[in-house]
């Protein structure tokens, strides 16, 4: 049993050094052949963690000839854009100016019904508010609206933009995270002066606190009400 035990940890440790060096795309986006090996390693490292008359090398060589074959697959998609394309395939453009295309939707084995759905999943409730809609080679769909229906930018409308900065996680569960307060560029005695301002004595009592551009976004835990606060940095009051 305890032999068991281990082959399973090995077998588990290298599946996910195969799946971590074959690239930050196979966690999220699969390619068809990304997904293929993925599927095969899972199945090549089930039989020999719960069968012990397989040897283990038997389950680790063909993972690691796997992960060549890959490698092998990703450097010559980049090289050659053939491979690429057979490997795989290339945008289907679905609506075009505002036109549904009949036929690439046959060739995408994708129904009006399937095309409404993902539209759906963009916002996009009317077809006639989609001015493009690109089928991406890993399965997802990029849609262009119409110009009427897309969201003014602050170069359009003559506005001074606010500077882009990710949102800074400061507190969670209670925990001030100091690495983060120092990237925003604050200290830990001036958020709990904003703590403070929100009425909150200790930062035991935050559920959350994140800053996002000039407005700090706190919530307390639910046993100390679970209310939401939000702080203007840069007027000093609330917002």
């Amino acid at each position: 049993m305890l032999i068991l035990f281990v082959r399973a940890i090995i077998l588990y440790v290298l599946v996910f050094l195969i799946i971590r060096m074959t690239g930050k795309r196979q966690l999220s986006d699969l390619q068809p052949f990304d997904l293929l090996i993925t599927l095969l390693v899972a199945d090549l490292a089930s039989e020999p963690a719960s069968d012990m008359s397989i040897p283990l090398l038997y389950g680790v060589v063909p993972i690691i000839a796997l992960l060549f074959m890959q490698q092998l697959l990703a450097f010559l998609s980049l090289k050659f854009e053939r491979v690429r394309v057979g490997l795989c395939g290339h945008p289907i453009l679905l609506i075009s100016q505002g036109i549904v295309n009949e036929h690439a939707l046959h060739d995408a084995r994708y129904s009006l019904n399937d095309l409404m759905e993902q539209l759906r999943t963009k916002d996009m409730f009317n077809l006639a508010d989609v001015e493009y809609a690109i089928l991406e080679t890993n399965g997802s769909l990029s849609v262009l609206p119409k110009g009427p229906r897309q969201a003014p930018s602050y170069e359009a409308l003559k506005l001074e933009s606010p500077v882009a900065r990710p949102p800074y996680l400061l507190i969670q569960d209670g925990h001030m995270h100091l690495p983060t307060l120092r990237q925003a560029g604050y200290t830990e005695s001036w958020l709990n002066a904003q703590l403070r301002r929100a009425d909150i004595s200790d930062a035991q009592q935050v559920l959350f606190a994140f800053l996002a551009g000039q407005t700090l976004h706190i919530q307390r835990k639910a046993r100390f009400g679970g209310d939401v606060r939000f702080l203007s940095i840069g007027k000093g009051g609330a917002a």
